[in-house]
């Protein structure tokens, strides 16, 4: 499936040596196996030559974890009512513009993911299944049982497997792009066997995720550390609301040290279920927006003196928990819970990245020929807390978008420009670089209210 012409370059050290390196050319670099990277493959032209690359394997990505589903504008009626939930929950700091883009959007991405085959649950007449989440004034949330993001983005990853444009690289990391004149000329990468390469790309994508990986309780994988962030700092590409970072209110609290915080979807407090302090008494509105949550939550712990508060999923009829939720019944049984009979203990952990790399309504970042998509961007859809469901939605809707834009700008005529001389060796100390990276993330979202205790050890 490798679709690339083989050349070389002699490349000047900093050592003042000469090393032939291979240089791999592509139309098109995208960053990130995300729901956000895939859809944007599939956009894309048959005719331009994709490279997708990622830093684990391609199923590890946030996109898989996403639990509780997908909003779409149900018809004209519903706009107004969607737009200001949207609003409210993003404490009205969001881009107007963006948002409208995305609820107008919406129906033609489903109408995508449908002909891509993905089901969504279906009511009795079999017609779509919509559930409602918190902050959200109607049922908008289409849904498949607990891991929409799942069978979405195990779909688009299929579709995308079967072209024969596209490379997909596992275990190879973005370490740096390479610029001239704040042009994107193409990336630096670290491949599986550790080797370094440099790729020349017409346009580069970076669908590199969030930044979970550097908190110590996050939902997200541990391998999402905000590398995008870094570079984009390092080459002064306009970043954007970098302290907005939400923490999801109820994730399975567990004494024991894990890999991430396995999450109880918002969508089972949309279904019913209430939250308990330390006496099983109610004390918060439960379809708070999550950031409202968080807090009545962390307040309610240190005034109970505890580490988590209690959910209780007995509300939920137990054939809808069998059918709606069945993963989440299941890892809780997993870990010794029977949601049918008992509560659970929760607790927040970081969740998702409102902040990030500035683009505009293309996603086009400050940087010529580089786009920033998914997580990794900040088009001002969420403001300064996102609402429910709405990240796969925006993630889907500005990847489409950037597609759109490089196949206009594609169809012009255009000759690929040489690599500029590149050093390879600040790159070759993986843990260095790594740490470099960490620090400048953690630096630009010092400036939340989750302080730096919250962080992992760097490079641990």
């Amino acid at each position: 499936m490798q679709i690339f012409d083989g050349s070389l370059l002699c490349c000047q050290t900093a050592t003042s040596q000469k090393r032939e390196i291979d240089i791999m050319k592509t139309d098109i670099l995208i960053a990130g196996t995300g729901c956000s990277g895939l859809y944007c493959a599939l956009q894309l032209p048959a005719d331009m030559r994709i490279t997708i690359i990622t830093k684990s394997d391609a199923e590890d990505s946030d996109s898989f974890l996403a639990q509780g589903g997908i909003c779409m504008l149900r018809d004209a009626s519903d706009y107004d009512s969607y737009f200001e939930d949207t609003l409210r929950a993003g404490h009205y700091e969001n881009d107007t513009g963006s948002v409208e883009i995305m609820l107008r959007s919406s129906q033609r991405v489903i109408r995508d993911l449908l002909d891509y085959g993905v089901k969504f649950q279906q009511d009795e007449n079999g017609h779509l299944a919509f559930t409602k989440e918190g902050a959200h004034s109607r049922h908008r949330i289409l849904f498949h049982k607990d891991i929409t993001g799942r069978e979405i983005t195990e779909k688009l990853l299929a579709r995308v497997r079967r072209l024969p444009n596209v490379t997909l690289l596992a275990h190879t990391t973005l370490l740096d792009v390479i610029s001239r004149n704040n042009t994107c000329l193409g990336a630096v990468i670290r491949q599986a066997d550790g080797s370094l390469d440099t790729v020349r790309s017409l346009h580069t994508i970076l669908a590199c995720g969030g930044i979970g990986g550097l908190y110590l309780h996050s939902t997200n994988f541990r391998h999402l550390t905000g590398d995008a962030i870094a570079i984009a700092k390092k080459h002064g590409i306009a970043l954007k609301n970098t302290s907005y970072v939400q923490i999801h209110p109820t994730t399975l609290y567990s004494p024991r040290d894990k890999d991430r915080s396995f999450l109880i979807s918002e969508s089972v407090r949309g279904e019913g279920a209430l939250l308990y302090d330390r006496h099983m008494q109610r004390f918060v509105n439960e379809l708070l927006p999550r950031d409202q949550l968080t807090t009545a939550i962390l307040t309610q712990m240190e005034k109970d003196h505890t580490d988590y508060v209690w959910e209780d999923l007995r509300t939920i009829p137990p054939e809808e928990l069998s059918r709606h939720f069945p993963n989440i019944v299941a890892y809780c049984a997993s870990m010794g819970y029977d949601v049918t009979k008992e509560c659970i203990p929760v607790v927040p952990a970081q969740h998702y990245y409102m902040g990030g790399i500035q683009t505009d309504y293309n996603s086009r970042t400050s940087m010529s020929r580089l786009y920033a998509i998914g997580e990794t961007a900040c088009n001002g859809v969420h403001g300064r807390n996102r609402l429910a469901s709405n990240s796969l939605l925006e993630s889907l809707v500005f990847a489409a978008r950037a597609a759109g834009d490089i196949t206009c700008t594609g169809k012009l005529p255009y000759s690929p420009e040489p690599l500029p001389p590149v050093s390879l060796d600040p790159y070759r100390n993986g843990k260095a670089l790594a740490e470099e990276y960490q620090h400048i993330v953690q630096h630009e979202i010092a400036g939340t209210d989750h302080h730096s205790h919250c962080f992992r050890p760097v490079v641990s």
